[in-house]
């Protein structure tokens, strides 16, 4: 497996006008996954350790895994066509009766937030790797105009003292 994928985390997440731009990647190559408001937020809470008061829908999955006695390997965000993403949950069972991996197709967003909330390795194919447009310039834009903003904010904040 080494070889087939590559190591990614989450690098930042990002409102857009129709939902949230997810940033995957390594020091190397970023790309981006477009997600749902819900699921944008879900991933910028988990990232930020925000403690909920009930348990969302992704908070729930991971509590039916436990009960089970499944818990998550990993993650691959195995495929994309045309701008849609795919991944495959791998989870990891075990009991009495021996060993056993199940593997499940699952949205690439959710499959970051569950991956994200147990502490578990996202990996991306590598065809999937090869085939996106490295994104890691605009992130990086992003961020340095998030910085100025907030930086200017601050500055004007003392100024009415």
């Amino acid at each position: 497996m080494k070889h087939d994928v590559i190591p990614v985390i989450v690098k930042g997440v990002m409102p857009t006008s129709n939902g949230c731009a997810v940033f995957l990647g390594d020091d190397h190559k970023t790309f981006v996954i477009y997600v749902d408001h819900s699921v944008g937020n879900a991933i910028q809470m988990t990232l930020d350790g925000v403690k909920k008061e009930r348990p969302l829908t992704h908070d729930l999955i991971g509590h039916m895994l436990t009960g089970l006695g499944a818990t998550i390997d990993h993650v691959v965000i195995n495929d994309v066509n045309e701008g849609t993403f795919f991944a495959r949950i791998l989870l990891r069972m075990e009991n009495e009766l021996g060993k056993k991996i199940v593997e499940l197709d699952a949205r690439p967003s959710d499959s970051t937030v569950l991956a994200l909330q147990h502490r578990r390795p996202i990996f991306a194919a590598r065809k999937v790797y090869d085939s996106v447009e490295d994104m890691t310039e605009i992130l990086e834009r992003v961020l340095r105009q998030q910085n100025e903003d907030t930086e200017s904010a601050e500055g004007e904040g003392s100024d009415d003292k």
